[in-house]
């Protein structure tokens, strides 16, 4: 053999050896996603109409915890009501919704530029908007599905905070519309019937939205959550240049077992397994992959997706949970969705959790669910 061809290709062989291997199931399933693939925590200062203090507020030591765990992304759920200077001891007008609080304000933006400081993209989002909240516990005055003047109030609100945020880029801030909507028979009773919201109507409501922040800012970020309280796509706005955003609590029975404010009967459930047969179905990854399939989709289709949030409530075995929990996060990573954990202290977190069945680790006069930790690490 001439040497120059033996030398050729010995050369490429070796180059072809020292390529990493690449599984071609893995790859021909990646789906390119039009948002980065954040990955972080909600943070619940500003969770509560009400605007006392909260008892474990976000601190600079939790952002730089964050940052040095590899985290880069934090979503603040804001009830509107926090940021008004209304009288709490009645309800709630029509005509209360438009008094802003500049020293409420304030306080969400310090968190918000605290965030920045350690890197974190910040996601805004209404969980409670005028006309709806998917929690009860404060008086709408009516109803953002079906009225013009809550619709009218929606778009005042996000007008102003696209304003705020003006000159900041959609690289640091995004603006996620309003928190798992759903049509409700009443908006202030959380476990009345409900459905999804017509499709017509939720275009509607996040295009006039989404318009009144880019009236501000062209560039401005913009997400939605999925119909039916965060769980479908919603195809009627995939034209509106408007990222969407999925949960990572299916199925309910594990995430939120024995949850009150989800289960009519919450002491009186079937034990959680994953996988196994609780109740009348079969749990697995399978159903998983399944209920994630739209979503994997919609990237394919040049919408950008991120699971705003996920976890299960301190009252999942922790055992059944890891497991669960290890499925979807291997799931959402193999299609480049990135995820924020439903919180960060707290009864979902991976701080001060509350679990009974947890051998924590001692972090800094915090107890620290390091198995949990670890899982949302390396994903």
């Amino acid at each position: 053999m001439d040497r120059r061809i033996f030398i050729k290709n010995t050369s490429l062989a070796t180059a072809a050896l020292a390529l990493p291997k690449i599984d071609p199931l893995r790859s021909a399933n990646l789906a390119k996603n039009n948002l980065p693939k954040w990955k972080g925590f909600n943070l619940l200062d500003f969770f509560s109409p009400n605007p006392k203090p909260v008892s474990k507020p976000t601190t600079e030591d939790h952002f730089r915890w964050m940052r040095d765990w590899g985290f880069d992304f934090v979503r603040i759920p804001i009830a509107y009501p926090y940021y008004l200077s209304i009288d709490r001891t009645k309800n709630i007008t029509s005509e209360d919704v438009y008094k802003i609080n500049p020293e409420a304000v304030d306080r969400i933006d310090s968190l918000v530029s605290m965030a920045h400081k350690y890197n974190m993209h910040v996601s805004l989002n209404l969980h409670r908007a005028p006309g709806y909240c998917v929690n009860a516990g404060f008086n709408e005055p009516y109803n953002l599905w079906k009225d013009n003047e809550a619709q009218k109030a929606f778009n005042f609100h996000w007008a102003m905070w696209a304003k705020r945020y003006k000159n900041v880029s959609s690289k640091k801030i995004s603006f996620d519309l309003l928190n798992e909507p759903s049509m409700r028979e009443d908006m202030n009773d959380q476990l009345s019937k409900r459905s999804a919201v017509p499709g017509e109507i939720y275009r509607k409501v996040a295009k006039a939205a989404a318009e009144a922040i880019r009236k501000e800012n062209p560039r401005h970020l913009v997400i939605a959550d999925g119909n039916n309280v965060g769980s479908t796509v919603i195809p009627e706005i995939i034209d509106l240049n408007i990222a969407q955003s999925c949960r990572g609590y299916n199925p309910g029975i594990i995430s939120h077992y024995k949850a009150p404010w989800a289960n009519k009967d919450p002491d009186h459930l079937p034990e959680p397994k994953w996988p196994g047969q609780v109740g009348n179905q079969y749990l697995s990854r399978a159903m998983l992959e399944e209920y994630y399939k739209p979503w994997i989709e919609l990237t394919k289709k040049g919408v950008g997706v991120h699971c705003g949030e996920c976890g299960a409530w301190n009252k999942t075995p922790h055992d059944v949970f890891i497991a669960w929990f290890s499925d979807v996060l291997s799931i959402l990573s193999a299609n480049n969705i990135g995820f924020a954990l439903w919180n960060f202290v707290g009864d979902f977190g991976v701080i001060d959790s509350g679990r009974a069945d947890v051998a924590y680790e001692d972090w800094q006069g915090h107890k620290l669910d390091r198995k949990l930790l670890n899982l949302l690490m390396k994903q």
